[in-house]
């Protein structure tokens, strides 16, 4: 029997199959922590070193198990530092619990220290649920609410414990009498697949396509199997929003690989000369990559009613889970016999592939930093699972690196934010103990809270089956995505008081932790490197040395665009030299002799 508010909260979390849980203590969340100590058997509690990284843990957990995350911070800043993380799962739609404390109820309304207005606070991030508890018989309904409707929208939620609250006498049943409410344990995702006449109509606009394009996400990441037999049947090529690369192998010869400003230029030129458009569980924000308005005929399949229609008109809609929607569809697709667009995105993509590599290949000041994900594409084990950073790595990320089947990959999609990493790497690692793990990280986003999280790693590691964790660090003292948007989207030279950061022995600080360190500084040893990270008997962290005037071009580049980088150039960037000398190789690489077909 549960003696306090707190010992039954940590056992309804075990009734609902939560066995983990990360945050950091204060002294507002001490009961839980209580109980959590009494308990450590039965939900393990994993310590960050910040509260934003333990929301990231909590969004990474969610995004590579499938089930709930949990957060738990202490009241007033433990409660702020969650909410970034918070906001990175509520954007890519994963579903967790923040778990907060507050001051006592006595002393709320008294400008207390710590005091925060907690609901306020959270009601844009949690606002499908955020409540607070006042009375101990309210635990039972406000965790089982937050945890259902987390998983069943998709969401973030949050439960506000006073500390005198956790410390109260357990109510594990209301009484039953008028005012009270008795909730249950269990939520069991539904079967939903759109009406029939619905998926006649998109089966007749997809089959009086010529041109059929697929634009994948996350919400297919179920449904590789399907996505590939749909686009064999329609003759489409595919293309993948980054939260979608692993729904389908890079090594199939109609993938076309990302899409947008870090894609590919056979994803934009599918995208311009397509006639149709088939996207599925995606919400890509960026409409000037998808065919004109009116160029393309659309359907599209989302199991959120909400993301419809959003980014293109759509001729058809279709409520559904990705998977059984395209099983329902395929029965009613006509297999193309002209088979000339797809052999056609097949040579766009067969020779994108030798630019990249050529890209790759191209010398830098000291490291090109395109051929340290080049070099470990081919590397990558089975089934393993990466992570990325926001920045110029996911850059590379989403242009160099082929994924396979069996893998898993993810970064901060919708809120695009610089730090989930290497959270999202240790927390695939203590999911997942078995499986080898790679991050990719710029050196602004290491020394924002990666640094930290080594410290995490560290405190983690020897208790997983396997040890493998691979975290490279893009270290060229800038922060170069924003640098390179400062040239080309703002027409403005590099501004070094805002991009210059300072270095940091990222290698030895891994040694001093326990963990194994490489400082990378010649290309000639990126593929020993990684052979040595891959195969190590710890987790090992590469402080590659990369030149910041590789530009990540985008699949095309507008006029406005090369105007601006003109005037950026023309205004005295401090890096000139290296500017034109790496732009004028990265462009004469798609000169490249064509293959003869």
């Amino acid at each position: 029997m549960a003696t306090t508010t707190s010992d039954y909260l940590v056992q309804r979390l075990y009734d609902w199959g939560v066995r983990r849980v990360y945050g950091y203590p204060g002294d507002g969340i001490n009961g839980v922590m209580a109980a959590l100590r009494k308990q450590v058997e039965r939900v393990e509690f994993i310590q960050a070193r910040h509260e934003e990284e333990a929301a990231f843990l909590a969004c990474a957990h969610a995004k590579f198990t499938g089930e709930v995350g949990i957060c738990i911070a202490t009241s007033g800043p433990g409660a702020i530092h969650l909410l970034n993380g918070l906001y990175d799962a509520k954007l890519d739609h994963q579903p967790v619990v923040a778990i907060v404390g507050q001051q006592g109820t006595t002393a709320l309304g008294s400008d207390y220290q710590q005091e925060v207005d907690l609901i306020s606070l959270f009601k844009d991030v949690a606002h499908h649920y955020v409540h607070m508890a006042s009375d101990p018989s309210q635990i039972r309904h406000l965790i089982d609410r937050a945890i259902r409707i987390a998983l069943a929208e998709r969401t973030v939620t949050c439960v506000i414990l006073p500390d005198n609250v956790q410390e109260m006498e357990a109510v594990e049943s209301p009484e039953r009498k008028h005012g009270t409410t008795f909730t249950g344990l269990g939520f069991s995702r539904p079967d939903v697949t759109p009406a029939r006449d619905d998926l006649a109509r998109a089966a007749e606009v997809l089959n009086a396509g010529k041109k059929v394009a697929m634009l994948v996400g996350a919400g297919a990441l179920g449904a590789s199997d399907e996505v590939a037999i749909a686009a064999d049947i329609l003759g489409a090529g595919v293309a993948k929003a980054l939260l979608g690369k692993a729904v389908v192998p890079d090594d199939l010869p109609f993938v076309t690989g990302s899409i947008g400003l870090l894609g590919t230029k056979p994803s934009w030129e599918m995208m311009m000369e397509c006639d149709t458009l088939l996207m599925v569980g995606s919400g890509f924000p960026y409409s000037e990559f998808l065919p004109k308005e009116g160029q393309a005929r659309g359907v599209q399949i989302d199991i959120s009613p909400r993301m419809l229609g959003l980014r293109y008109p759509m001729e058809v809609n279709l409520q559904g889970d990705s998977l059984l929607t395209l099983r329902a569809l395929i029965p009613l697709l006509e297999r193309k016999s002209d088979r000339g667009w797809r052999q056609g995105i097949e040579k766009n993509v067969r020779e994108w592939w030798e630019i990249m590599q050529a890209r790759a290949m191209l010398s830098a000041n000291p490291i090109n930093p395109q051929r340290l994900f080049w070099e470990l594409s081919s590397r990558l084990p089975d089934n393993c699972i990466l992570t990325c950073d926001s920045g110029s790595a996911a850059n590379w990320y989403a242009r160099d690196v082929r994924i396979r089947s069996g893998m898993m990959a993810s970064l901060s999609g919708g809120l695009a934010t610089m730090c989930p990493g290497v959270p999202y790497a240790t927390a695939a690692k203590i999911n997942h103990p078995d499986r080898t793990v790679v991050a990719m990280v710029g050196d602004g986003a290491m020394q924002m809270l990666g640094i930290n999280g080594l410290v995490t790693i560290s405190k983690n590691w020897k208790s997983w089956s396997n040890p493998r964790l691979a975290i490279l660090v893009l270290d060229n003292k800038d922060l170069n995505q924003v640098t390179w948007e400062q040239r080309v989207m703002s027409g403005d030279r590099k501004f070094s008081g805002s991009q210059d950061i300072p270095p940091f022995p990222y290698a030895r600080y891994a040694e001093m932790l326990g963990l194994q360190g490489i400082e990378l500084d010649d290309p000639q040893l990126i593929g020993a490197a990684w052979d040595h990270a891959l195969n190590a008997d710890r987790p090992v962290v590469i402080d590659a040395h990369c030149d910041p005037d590789v530009p990540p071009l985008p699949p095309h580049i507008t006029f406005e665009q090369a105007k601006g980088f003109m005037f950026s150039l023309a205004k005295g960037d401090p890096n000139l030299g290296g500017i034109i000398s790496q732009s004028v190789k990265q462009m004469m690489s798609t000169l490249l002799p064509r293959r003869e077909e």
